[in-house]
């Protein structure tokens, strides 16, 4: 092997090390210094082109939201601007005062409430409100001129306008309905109506106890200190919870 180095024409030249005398006037570059000290320069001409391209293109009226969503301290470093958390303030009082136990406890009342009152309530008048675009279909001109829906789907003229709950007539012959007076009527509409703004009420109670239950949990979750700080997406609101985004680590 040695005879084969010294028969080689490509000399290896091993570049020499700093002299004894020399070592106070610090250390001697070697090629991989140069090769990296002139990559990273180049890259750094390369980035300053870049950016003054950049600004000579760039549109004074141009407006994009991260000019009002951050500032510039005083070292220069950009600086994301956070938004403050817009909660009612019966969510305050709750997130101050209260449990998160008791808020679970309240939140799963008002739901099984909730959903109880719209298994017996089944939303019918909405069905009724929306449009209908059913097509009928005939064979000739004639028969759209004497064209009868009420005939065509075999029930009352006065249940035509009906979505849901639209007998036909001859289960109406056999349906012994109920005398009742105007009065009678308009008591039940009225109470009808009362139990679906109670409904609505107790659906936005159990949102805003959902919303305190879980900021009261990510609270919980940002005073462990073993986890790293999250990033903080959205702020929270009356219908929602703030979002956080936890960096994500390889459980052992």
């Amino acid at each position: 092997m040695s005879t084969y180095k010294k028969a080689s024409k490509i000399r290896h030249h091993p570049e020499r090390h700093q002299p004894e005398s020399r070592k106070h006037l610090g250390l001697l570059e070697k090629k991989k210094d140069y090769v990296a000290r002139a990559r990273d320069y180049n890259e750094k001409q390369q980035a300053i082109k870049t950016l003054r391209k950049r600004a000579l293109n760039k549109n004074p009226d141009e407006f994009y939201f991260h000019m009002i969503n951050s500032t510039t301290s005083q070292r220069g470093t950009h600086k994301e601007l956070t938004k403050e958390d817009q909660f009612t303030d019966d969510q305050k009082k709750l997130m101050q005062t209260q449990d998160l136990n008791y808020i679970a406890y309240k939140r799963n009342i008002e739901a099984k409430k909730v959903a109880k009152m719209q298994s017996t309530l089944h939303m019918i008048d909405a069905a009724n409100e929306t449009p209908n675009k059913h097509i009928f279909f005939v064979d000739d001109s004639t028969e759209v001129k004497h064209f009868d829906l009420a005939q065509r789907l075999d029930t009352h003229p006065d249940l035509i306008d009906r979505r849901t709950n639209r007998p036909k007539l001859s289960t109406l012959k056999k349906i012994k309905l109920p005398d009742y007076d105007e009065a009678t009527l308009e008591k039940i509409e009225k109470q009808k109506l009362q139990a679906y703004k109670e409904m609505d009420k107790r659906i936005d109670r159990e949102t805003a106890l959902t919303v305190v239950q879980q900021t009261m949990e990510i609270e919980r979750a940002l005073k462990d200190r073993k986890v790293t700080k999250p990033k903080r997406l959205k702020a929270g609101s009356k219908t929602s919870a703030p979002i956080y985004q936890w960096k994500y680590e390889r459980k052992r």
